[in-house]
């Protein structure tokens, strides 16, 4: 009989163990889950890049829209961090400016390439002007505080003001004003 109550601790040892290591384990697997959607929505920003190098602005701005909407989720998904959240609020709305940009490139070649850009291709020019300008007031804000995302905040305003200069570019090359 005095073997039964140290079993009984032992098998009970044993369920402990197990709960933590599944505790643990949930709770690693959530962490590289919103790891594992930033390198996401990283590899669709890299995989328009890719597209545009060879030429295809279709595939461009469907891998931004795709890089947006996993920004959109993200913001979602750190409801209790107010600097994610601009954070990723800025890149949706950098990753949308880019997205209607390769648009309008995009329609621009499917319409023979003729200048003045017809009302479509300046319509999508003048979408991705003003996400742009959204995405520069949430990623300006952001970098004013000091914080663990900061320096993606600052890469990602750099890349804004870089953009704008693109879409600048791109209305006068269009003929667009």
């Amino acid at each position: 009989m005095t073997g039964a109550p140290s079993t009984n601790v032992a098998t009970l040892r044993q369920l402990f163990v197990l709960c933590c290591m599944a505790t643990l384990m949930a709770a690693n697997l959530a962490v590289a889950q919103v790891i594992g959607n930033e390198a996401e929505m990283d590899r669709l920003q890299g995989k328009a890049e890719e597209a545009m190098a060879s030429d295809d602005p279709e595939g461009a701005a469907m891998a931004m829209g795709r890089a947006a909407l996993m920004a959109k989720f993200l913001a979602k998904t750190h409801q209790d961090d107010n600097s994610a959240i601009r954070l990723f609020q800025g890149a949706e709305t950098l990753f949308r400016s880019q997205e209607h940009s390769y648009r309008a490139m995009a329609l621009f070649r499917r319409a023979g390439g003729q200048l003045p850009a017809s009302s479509g291709v300046c319509g999508s020019l003048s979408l991705a002007q003003s996400s742009l300008q959204q995405a520069l007031t949430t990623l300006t804000r952001e970098s004013r505080e000091p914080g663990p995302r900061t320096a993606k905040a600052l890469q990602l305003q750099q890349a804004a003001a870089d953009w704008e200069t693109v879409i600048d570019s791109l209305i006068a090359d269009y003929q667009c004003r």
